[in-house]
């Protein structure tokens, strides 16, 4: 009998052993030479990475640059803009306006913003909810409309009201379509429901209780801050400084700029479910509802990944999924000359915070490989794979040269240059005007000064877009002047490769 109690003790020391080496720390020099190489191998800029473990800000590393070809380097403090990570502040406080009976979930959006609409259809219209608009399932296509908000100076009220001129990509709640205008409309729902605006609401609500005393809620205050890093474009392979944009109006949907040692608070503050200290600032019905799918994934299910993945899909301003059968939460951010992510594993009381202030952007290699070492579910060089992915799709993107290609040399516009000047109109966007400067012809966007351009001729009636300011999502694009068969000009077609702002929604017609 002894000698089984001595073995059973023997077998439970080994247990708990196995346990405890399981639950041990990684190195954290292995990982912020690894993070190191990272950043130097993507070329992207500059980063700032932290690793919140069990309430704890534990890991903090900083690589690379603020501004390519200067000297400061990050640091924890360094502010980036975090984009749409901001989302998930959206839904926290559209949470706490259900819980002060303000607002319901499924409450009408058309309700609240009478003139709230889209395609042209009533009951859709009347029929879209506060949870519609937060998983991304009213039926417009992925970033379908954000050419409407880039850039302009136009009031979040009027970007929604051109939004509802928008065609349908999808049945309505029948599919999924990443959509920034829907939450700057819950932004407007916020600033309807409380009087005060989306930024106070944040402020107030959120990163004073929380103390995240180096966020704002958009760029309009860096002017007053130190140690802000630099957005960075990429072109032909190469990084350049860009302006730091201001999404003031359109701050709901991705507007905060915030520093690691912030962040960290915010993934604390989530991973401990909305408890703040001794107050409860998000419930557990709100904690478990914007944690739910709203909108679900295809994963296949027929063959490994290299998550372990088991199921897909977004909650309420949060992507839901799985890293090796433990549930993971997060959301990454798309800001111009910025790319972040935020991500957690609530079970483990584990989360990474990856900023970044460039376009060719590692965010989830170092998550994923952050995840492996405190995890021990695997040696994947992260890093390598996804550089390597990264770059073959960079490789496939014949977009530009294929245009380029195409041209044909030797042309002539059909019409004299000032049959082309005038006023166009979108019905989704507003004016568009070109005109003559000289011996040079200028296109102009009502709504985005900053948008304007010069037009090279390209070939027959079709002329480069030549931007008088460099961007971060486009470079190279054509418009062609569309004619009847009288030969008069009618409209604008527009061709500019990217994956975001998409100017091919505008087709504008000739006004006069």
């Amino acid at each position: 009998m002894k000698k089984s109690l001595s073995l059973v003790s023997l077998l439970l020391l080994f247990s708990v052993s196995l346990f405890a080496q399981s639950k041990k720390s990684p190195d954290f020099k292995k990982l912020d030479a690894y993070f190191a190489k990272m950043v130097q191998d993507w070329d992207v800029p500059g980063a700032s990475i932290g690793i919140v473990k069990d309430g704890k800000l534990v890991f903090t590393g900083n690589y690379g640059l603020i501004e390519t070809g200067k000297p400061e380097k990050p640091d924890e403090n360094t502010l980036y803009a975090i984009a749409s990570n901001s989302k998930a502040f959206t839904s926290a406080l559209i949470g706490m306006l259900v819980q002060e009976g303000k607002l319901k979930w499924n409450d009408k959006i058309k309700d609240h913003l009478p003139y709230f609409s889209l395609y042209n259809d009533p009951w859709i219209s009347s029929q879209v909810t506060v949870r519609d608009i937060l998983s991304h399932r009213v039926g417009l296509g992925t970033f379908s409309g954000d050419v409407i908000w880039y850039k302009s100076e136009m009031s979040a009220e009027n970007m929604i009201k051109l939004a509802g001129k928008l065609p349908q990509a999808y049945d309505f709640r029948a599919g999924y379509g990443y959509s920034n205008l829907m939450y700057i409309t819950a932004g407007e729902l916020i600033k309807k429901i409380t009087g005060k605006t989306w930024g106070e609401n944040v402020k107030e609500r959120i990163l004073d209780p929380l103390g995240m005393e180096r966020t704002l809620t958009s760029a309009r205050g860096l002017d007053d801050m130190d140690n802000v890093t630099t957005p960075h474009g990429r072109e032909n392979e190469v990084n350049f400084p860009i302006e730091f944009e201001d999404w003031s109006e359109i701050a709901a949907t991705g507007g905060i700029v915030s520093s690691v040692n912030d962040v960290a608070k915010w993934m604390i503050f989530n991973l401990n479910h909305g408890i703040n200290g001794k107050d409860t600032l998000l419930t557990k019905p709100t904690r478990n509802l914007v944690w739910t799918p709203h909108n679900n994934f295809m994963v296949d299910h027929t063959s490994k990944n290299d998550l372990g993945r088991h199921f897909s899909g977004y909650g309420l301003g949060w992507n839901l999924g799985d890293f090796h059968g433990k549930f993971m939460v997060g959301h990454t951010g798309g800001f111009d000359g910025m790319i972040t992510a935020v991500t957690m594993i609530p079970e483990e009381n584990l989360g990474i915070v990856v900023l970044t202030n460039g376009h060719k952007s590692p965010i989830m290699a170092a998550t994923y490989y952050a995840f492996d070492q405190f995890l021990g579910t695997g040696t994947k060089d992260w890093s390598a794979d996804l550089l390597a992915r990264t770059n073959e799709n960079l490789k496939n993107d014949t977009r530009i040269s294929d245009m380029k290609a195409r041209r044909v040399m030797g042309t002539e516009p059909s019409l004299p240059l000032n049959a082309y000047t005038g006023y166009y109109f979108a019905p989704v966007y507003g004016n568009i005007s070109v005109s003559m400067d000289g011996d040079d012809m200028i296109l102009e966007f009502e709504n985005a000064p900053r948008l304007t351009a010069k037009l090279r001729h390209w070939h027959y009636d079709v002329w480069e877009i030549v931007w008088d300011e460099k961007h971060a999502w486009f470079s190279f694009g054509t418009v062609k002047f569309q004619t009847d068969n009288d030969m008069k000009i009618t409209g604008l077609e527009f061709k500019v490769p990217n994956d975001d702002i998409f100017f091919e929604e505008l087709n504008a017609k000739k006004v006069r």
